[in-house]
């Protein structure tokens, strides 16, 4: 009875399969949790939000940037980009019962030991914020008025956080910190912009959220995926999981009893 973590899919399906048969993983005993972006870039994104939905309890799930966006695009919100190759999720018989599945997965997952969620947890924020503050857009994404929302959610504003935030301000927010976060500055202003890796960026003043100096310890380990230019991150009390696969590198599984990690390199690039 095992529990494997696994960074973005983006549609690298038979990835996966590869390493969930590397870790003989068994939906009947083990659980799979994913930490986002189960669709985008790769070849089988249709196929996988099958699959995972077809694990059922077995597959504990958080949404990111471009499962949001899919949702968005499946309103008309925004066009299919041909890099997404997402437009066969579109055109399937099963289209709809895959989206109500998807809107109904959470921004934030929980283990006794840690917490999963698709670009981290803001560094202001306490575990009992972060619960909080993810519950209220799960709410309103699993409610009648979702549509709006992700209308909404398209902006970089505003991008620090303030208890006084209402209404989309607010929502915002909460979804970008959740979903698109990777860097802000010493005040904990987001910047949205910046996808280098932390070596990378030379002089600038930016700070990985991570390692933000007053960063609010959580009680549980924080493991996220999303930032495919780290290539995996392991310190004490985080776990980067997204090591690019899609673009060219691999997948990465970790099981967390004996903090084993299993690796399987890319079988094509987007």
């Amino acid at each position: 009875m095992s529990t494997y973590i696994v960074g973005d899919i983006q549609g690298c399906l038979q990835e996966l399969k590869l390493l969930l048969s590397k870790v003989q993983f068994n939906p009947n005993i083990d659980t799979l949790w994913v930490a986002g972006d189960l669709v985008a870039r790769g070849p089988e994104s249709l196929q996988t939000l099958r699959f995972i939905k077809s694990l059922g309890d077995s597959a504990k799930v958080v949404l990111g940037n471009h499962d949001l966006h899919l949702l968005a695009v499946s309103l008309g919100i925004h066009k299919v980009k041909e890099k997404d190759k997402t437009a066969p999720i579109l055109l399937a018989e099963d289209k709809q019962d895959l989206l109500d599945w998807l809107r109904h997965q959470p921004l934030l997952a929980e283990h006794s030991d840690f917490v999963l969620s698709h670009a981290g947890i803001y560094p202001l924020w306490d575990l009992n914020t972060s619960r909080s503050l993810a519950k209220e857009i799960e709410t309103i994404l699993q409610g009648e008025h979702w549509q709006q929302l992700i209308r909404d959610m398209y902006a970089n504003q505003p991008i620090i956080w303030s208890s006084n935030l209402t209404g989309i301000e607010r929502h915002r927010f909460i979804i970008n910190a959740f979903t698109r976060m990777r860097y802000c500055d010493q005040q904990g202003r987001l910047d949205m912009a910046n996808k280098l890796s932390p070596e990378q960026l030379d002089d600038n003043p930016l700070i990985p959220w991570f390692d933000l100096p007053q960063r609010v310890p959580l009680e549980k380990t924080a493991i996220f995926g999303h930032w495919a230019a780290l290539m995996g991150l392991t310190t004490e009390h985080v776990i980067g999981l997204d090591t690019g696969c899609v673009w060219g590198n691999h997948m990465t599984i970790l099981r967390w009893e004996d903090q084993c990690y299993f690796e399987q390199a890319a079988l094509t690039e987007a």
